[in-house]
This record gives C-alpha cells, sequence and structure tokens, in this order.
C-alpha cells in the first residue's frame, strides 16, 4: 500500500540543496558529520566496468555530476543506466511499467529535483520583470 505525501529527502541532499533547516531537522553540523561518515563507511561512488554504451554515458550524465551520491546508491545508480539504455536504444519497446521504474530510481538519486541542477546559463535574456 502506498504512503502519502513525499517521500522524505537524504539528509545529504538536504545540505547540497540548501533546504536543510534546524528546527525541523536537527543541528546541521552533527548532519554534515553523518554524511560525512556515511561517505567513509561506503565509500565514493564508483562506475563499474560492466556498464557499456548508452548506460555508460547515462552514468557519466546523470550520476557523475550528482556529488551526494555515496557507495550506499550503487545498485539504484547501476539499475537507472541499465534502464535508460534499454530506453534510448528500443524506446517502441519499453513499457509504461519501466518508465515508473526509471522515473522511481531517478527520485530516489535525487535527479528529478530542479534545485540539484545549479545555475544554468542558457544564453537567453533575461526578463526585467520576473527575474529569471
Amino acid at each position: 500500500m502506498a504512503t502519502r505525501g513525499a517521500k522524505p529527502k537524504p539528509v545529504a541532499l538536504r545540505l547540497v540543496d540548501g533546504t536543510h533547516r534546524g528546527t525541523r531537522h536537527g543541528d546541521s553540523g552533527k548532519a554534515k558529520e553523518a554524511v560525512e561518515a556515511a561517505a567513509a563507511t561506503f565509500g565514493k561512488l564508483k562506475k563499474p566496468a560492466s556498464l557499456k554504451g548508452q548506460a555508460a554515458s547515462a552514468w557519466k550524465k546523470y550520476i557523475e555530476p550528482a556529488g551526494w551520491l555515496d557507495g550506499s546508491r550503487e545498485p539504484a545508480a547501476i539499475a537507472f543506466c541499465e534502464l535508460w539504455d534499454e530506453f534510448i536504444s528500443k524506446p517502441a519497446m519499453f513499457p509504461a511499467s519501466k518508465h515508473g521504474q526509471l522515473r522511481a530510481y531517478m527520485s530516489e538519486l535525487g535527479l528529478t529535483d530542479e534545485r540539484n541542477r545549479g545555475d544554468v546559463d542558457d544564453g537567453k535574456d533575461k526578463d526585467e520583470f520576473f527575474g529569471d
């Protein structure tokens, strides 16, 4: 059965995107220590040698820039890249259920939050009224 509401955001991701609030989540110093301890325990996320083709390019494009991921997220990252390879190579044969899996992996890895993308200057003129 599904649970209501948004899934809780991982502590490392809250620290990266600046949504960590002391009143809600506790002391940010303790949170940083916990994230560093987890990163030391699991190690840095490394690309497996078994990823080839589009899966390897998905790793390079989506997983490498995500600095908040550590070794504990490796299975989800590999599964995401394999599904991405399958989607790119045969989009007509990619059922809706796998689209749901792909979106769930992206959400779990924190790839769907626009705030994680940083400032992107696309060269377009900024609107003086809306402060884009």
